[in-house]
């Protein structure tokens, strides 16, 4: 049952995402979120599963020194960058306008 479970979440966050890249405002990769948390304009990173460890750290140290919500991607970065529907990987991602979707509520509870 429990994979089930995750295989709908995974699902549901999927097309929160595809909805924030058509309608909102995002930065994607590591250097442009470090950028956006620095200048205090990230509400959500979105960090993939196989991102390294000390760059995990560093991104959710920035983001609790900003008060910025994180969540771990259940993917790896191959499978965030399809998410993001781009043809190329993506480690990380910072959403700075959401748009139409409401990925900053149900991610952040």
């Amino acid at each position: 049952m429990a994979p089930k479970k995750s295989k709908k979440t995974a699902d549901s966050i999927n097309s929160r995402l595809a909805l924030v890249m058509k309608s909102g405002k995002v930065t994607l990769g590591y250097k442009s979120t470090l950028k956006s948390l620095r200048s205090g304009k990230a509400k959500l990173i979105i960090i993939a599963g196989n991102t390294p460890p000390l760059r995990k750290s560093e991104l959710e140290y920035y983001s609790m020194l900003a008060k910025t919500a994180v969540h771990h991607f259940s993917g790896n970065n191959i499978e965030l960058g399809t998410a993001c529907g781009k043809l190329f990987r993506c480690s990380t991602m910072a959403i700075i306008d959401a748009g139409d979707s409401d990925i900053l509520s149900t991610t952040a509870a």
